[in-house]
């Protein structure tokens, strides 16, 4: 093995840097007894949210700033709710160099006293580059906080997060979240379009080696290349978490009193099946916790996606929903059998992200060997698949004539329903898994050029098995599908 020398958290750190650096690492930290990372500040550190934020970086001393190349790389303090100290490596020609912290390199807000300890660290960093513009170095990614990370693609304006691993998100108990303890950033040549990162993961349940090929653009495009190392057999790990936020939309705003039409960073859980079945799933801010599980085998795609992309949309000028990134998971290789997992977290403001989607492996990560799961991730608007498929652009959910029952309006764009005449007659497939469908109908929307089909949903009185019920809605022309499938989950 490389030579190595001792870093302040209980990883080592080879001075010799290659591709099998950090899969070494992990795999040695996964042999060995978990260890907290250090997560002692003082006391002047101890924020609130405001007085953090106001914590910065001075830019004139990023990373690669004096080089003139094509990234920069600005450091976050320690502090507020991330006071675990965070290693951060600089690689060059071979070579692994640990980034030296100062206070000097921030600028304090007032009230908060500059830490005298030269070795007190960072908690994480964020990415600059010409992405808007060319002469303008934007913000394209952040890794801050245990192994939470986003980006941004041209245009957008930072919503969702994605994860390196979920451990229990929603299951009932405690759950563990895995932290990022350390990050070897790779310098890049000048002219460069892409950046690399490798990060070691670790949690008292497992290790792992993580590395990043970053490529920012109109739609930023990310390899993830992982590596796990479970210390115990994991039976319940999210691979590719996302997290985001949905207070209320259309489809959802029973007792909502807000001036917007819509508030959340995704508005749906897209699907790409290994059948070649595209689903969408809109997003609900439930009464009380809900788990779906969209059984699988070899997924090709997944995503939580914000399809909505007007302003009036939402009517935000502060919050910008409308330029919020979706995020869509393109699996490398077999990821076998599992399923893509969404949990919808019961929220009252749109502060705290409320919907976690994975995949699930159905056979337990097992102790003592190693897993991997590549991927690429896409910071995007929307993604592509089967073109032929119209998509959903919009769920609504209202009373109906009936009082027993609930009207649904879905409008539908693109794919060959859009070519087909105004007077050709698709076919609703509509059913519920309890309760009548009443009046089903697929008809032209003359406004948007697209196609709606609506239906009346009567809920199942009486009923002993539980209180939701799944929906399922798509077009035909015979048996051929015309759009994705819609599915919903009813809830009373």
């Amino acid at each position: 093995m490389a030579q190595a020398t001792k870093t302040a958290n209980t990883a080592t750190a080879p001075t010799r840097f290659t591709l099998e650096t950090v899969p070494r690492l992990a795999q040695a930290m996964a042999r060995q007894p978990y260890r907290a990372p250090d997560e002692q500040l003082p006391a002047s550190l101890d924020t609130g949210y405001d007085a953090y934020r106001d914590l910065r970086f001075d830019p004139t001393q990023a990373l690669w700033r004096k080089e003139a190349l094509p990234f920069q790389v600005q450091m976050f303090h320690r502090g507020f709710l991330f006071k675990q100290r965070v290693e951060l490596w600089r690689v060059h020609e071979g070579r692994a160099e640990p980034i030296p912290y100062s206070p000097g390199q921030f600028d304090f807000p007032q009230g908060v006293t500059p830490p005298q300890d030269q070795a007190l660290g960072f908690a994480g960093f964020r990415v600059h580059t010409p992405l808007n513009q060319p002469d303008v170095f934007d913000e394209v990614i952040a890794f801050l906080g245990a192994s939470y990370f986003r980006a941004l693609g041209k245009g957008h304006a930072y919503g969702l997060s994605a994860r390196g691993l979920a451990l229990g998100s929603g299951d009932a108990g405690a759950e563990e979240f895995p932290l990022f303890r350390a990050f070897w950033i790779e310098q890049p040549l000048p002219g460069a379009t892409q950046l690399v990162v490798h990060a070691l993961l670790d949690s008292p349940s497992v290790a792992g080696a993580f590395r990043f090929l970053i490529r920012p653009g109109g739609e930023t495009v990310i390899d993830v290349q992982s590596r796990l190392y479970p210390r115990v057999d994991l039976a319940r790990a999210g691979i590719a978490p996302l997290t985001s936020m949905f207070e209320f939309d259309a489809g959802d705003r029973v007792g909502t009193d807000d001036y917007r039409p819509a508030v959340h960073d995704s508005d749906g859980l897209a699907i790409f099946n290994g059948h070649g079945e595209q689903i969408w799933r809109p997003l609900s801010n439930p009464s009380r916790v809900q788990h779906s599980a969209f059984a699988d085998a070899g997924p090709r795609g997944f995503g939580l996606m914000q399809r909505k992309r007007g302003f009036g949309d939402y009517a935000d000028i502060e919050a910008r929903y409308h330029q919020r990134p979706s995020l869509w998971i393109e699996p490398k290789g077999d990821w076998g059998k599992g399923a893509v997992t969404l949990v919808e977290i019961p929220t009252g403001d749109e502060y705290h992200d409320n919907v976690v989607a994975f995949w699930r492996p159905e056979a337990p990560l097992r102790a003592g060997r190693e897993h991997r799961f590549d991927y690429r991730m896409h910071w995007c608007d929307t993604h592509q698949w089967d073109a032929d498929l119209a998509i959903v652009t919009a769920t609504r959910i209202g009373a109906a004539p009936d009082p027993a029952r609930r009207l649904v309006v879905i409008d539908l764009d693109g794919g060959r329903l859009a070519s087909l005449p105004r007077d050709a007659k698709p076919i609703p497939d509509v059913w519920a898994a309890r309760g009548d469908i009443v009046g089903a109908v697929v008809y032209p929307n003359p406004e948007t050029r697209g196609w709606r089909l609506s239906f009346e949903f009567r809920p199942q009185t009486g009923s002993t098995d539980g209180r939701d019920v799944e929906l399922h809605a798509r077009v035909l022309e015979g048996q051929v599908p015309l759009s994705e499938t819609w599915l919903y989950r009813w809830s009373t």
